[in-house]
C-alpha cells in the first residue's frame, strides 16, 4: 500500500549534507565553497579539546573557540557567544558536538545571520532543522526560522565511535522521537512519513550492533543516517505532545535533554495510540511489539536506556506543576491534551512503569 495522501504540502531546505568516515577533514573545503574564511568553533566545555583540534587543523581559517555551549540553550550564553563572534569578526560558526552546541550555533545565527557548519558528535538530529529552542526565566520556548537552518552538515562516523554507549542510546532515542511524532503530525506528507519510517528502521537495525561493538564504523554511520532522516523530518512537520512534555521537563526542571526524550517517548506514543492507531502501527511492526508504545518501551529496556524520570533527578512533588505547565499553550496533538490523563502519564514515566494506553 502506498503512502499517498489526497492533500498535502511539503518543503525541505537547501542543506548540503556529507557522510563518510573522516569527512570532518574536508571542513576547510566546505568553508571555501561557502565563501567564508573566519570560523568561530563552538563546543561544550567537555569537548573543548576537540574544538581546539579543529581550530588547529583550520589554522588561519579559525578565529577562536567558544567552549560554553550548554543544555537547553540559555539566552545568556547565546548572547555571550554572539558577542564573541562579533568581537572576532567571524564570518561563520562551526558547531562541533550534539544538540547543545548545535543550538548555540543556531542562536548566534538568529542574531547575526552567520552561516553555520555543523559536525555532529551525537544523534540529536537538530542540525537538520530550522528549529531553535531557547531557555530564559525557567521556561523553554521554540521558534522556527530559515535564519537558524544550518547550511552544511558533515556526518563523520569516526567522531561518534567514541561516544559512550549510554549516551549513544539516549541520543538515538531522542532522534527516534522526532520520527515517531512525525507519523501523526498534522502537516505530515508522504515524504515525511517515508523518511520517518526509514529513520526508525535505521536505528532498529544499527543501534544493537553499536552496543555489541561501539567501534563498528558501518553501524555508527547507519545511526548517523537515521539521525539525519529523523532530524530532517522534524524540520518539515509540527511537534506534538512528546516534544511539549520534553520542553517542559527540560526547560522548567533542568532535566537532561536526551535522557528525558528517551523516558517520555513510549508514554507519549501510547497516549496517542487510540487517536492515531493506523498511523502509529508501523512502529509496532518495526520494533516487534504488541502496541507502538509497548514496542518502544521494550526496545528501550533492551538497549539499557533510562526509563524513569526519578532517575534523572525529577522530584515526584514537581509532577503536578509539570502537568500544569504542559497544558498551557499546548502544541497540536491528535488526542486532546487532558490534564488528568497527562498527570497519569507523568506519574508512570516518573516511576518507570510500562506506558498506559
Amino acid at each position: 500500500m502506498s503512502l499517498f495522501q489526497e492533500s498535502f504540502a511539503t518543503s525541505f531546505p537547501a542543506v548540503r549534507v556529507r557522510f563518510g568516515a573522516g569527512v570532518r577533514h574536508l571542513l576547510g573545503d566546505e568553508m571555501t565553497a561557502l565563501g567564508v574564511s573566519r570560523a568561530l568553533i563552538l563546543t561544550t566545555p567537555q569537548q573543548a579539546d576537540t574544538g581546539a583540534e579543529f581550530a588547529e587543523a583550520l589554522g588561519a581559517g579559525a578565529v577562536g573557540v567558544f567552549a560554553g555551549a550548554t543544555m537547553h540553550t540559555p539566552v545568556a550564553v547565546s548572547e555571550s557567544a554572539t558577542a564573541r563572534a562579533l568581537e572576532l569578526r567571524a564570518d561563520c560558526v562551526v558547531a562541533v558536538g550534539g544538540g547543545s552546541t548545535t543550538g548555540l550555533g543556531k542562536a548566534i545565527a538568529l542574531r547575526t545571520d552567520l552561516p553555520q557548519i555543523v559536525i555532529p558528535t551525537t544523534y540529536a538530529g537538530s542540525e537538520a532543522t530550522g528549529i531553535l529552542g531557547q531557555t530564559e526565566g525557567g521556561r523553554k520556548t521554540t521558534l522556527t526560522s530559515a535564519k537558524v537552518q544550518p547550511e552544511v552538515i558533515l556526518y563523520d562516523a569516526e567522531l561518534v565511535r567514541s561516544l559512550p554507549v549510554s549516551m549513544t542510546v539516549t541520543s538515538a532515542l531522542n532522534a527516534m522521537a522526532h520520527a515517531a511524532e512525525a507519523l501523526y503530525a498534522q502537516n505530515r506528507s508522504p515524504l515525511s512519513t517515508l523518511m520517518a519510517l526509514e529513520g526508525l528502521r535505521a536505528f532498529r537495525a544499527a543501534l544493537p550492533r553499536v552496543l555489541d561493538n561501539p567501534d563498528d564504523l558501518r553501524a555508527r554511520g547507519e545511526t548517523l543516517y537515521g539521525a539525519w532522516l529523523c532530524g530532517t523530518v522534524l524540520g518539515s512537520v509540527g511537534m506534538a505532545l512528546h516534544h511539549k512534555l520534553c520542553h517542559t521537563l527540560g526547560g522548567s526542571f533542568d532535566l537532561p535533554h536526551a535522557e528525558t526524550h528517551a523516558v517520555i517517548l513510549p508514554h507519549a506514543i501510547a497516549y496517542n495510540e487510540a487517536a492515531a492507531a493506523d498511523l502509529l502501527a508501523p512502529i509496532a511492526t518495526i520494533f516487534d511489539g504488541p502496541t507502538p508504545g509497548e514496542a518502544l518501551h521494550r526496545f528501550a529496556l533492551s538497549m539499557n536506556a533510562p526509563t524513569a524520570l526519578r532517575d534523572l533527578g525529577m522530584a515526584e512533588a514537581n509532577l503536578d506543576r509539570a502537568a500544569d505547565i504542559a497544558v498551557q499553550n499546548p502544541y497540536w496533538n491528535p488526542r486532546p491534551i487532558e490534564r488528568t490523563a497527562l498527570r497519569q502519564l507523568l506519574q508512570a514515566a516518573w516511576a518507570g512503569d510500562a506506558p498506559q494506553v
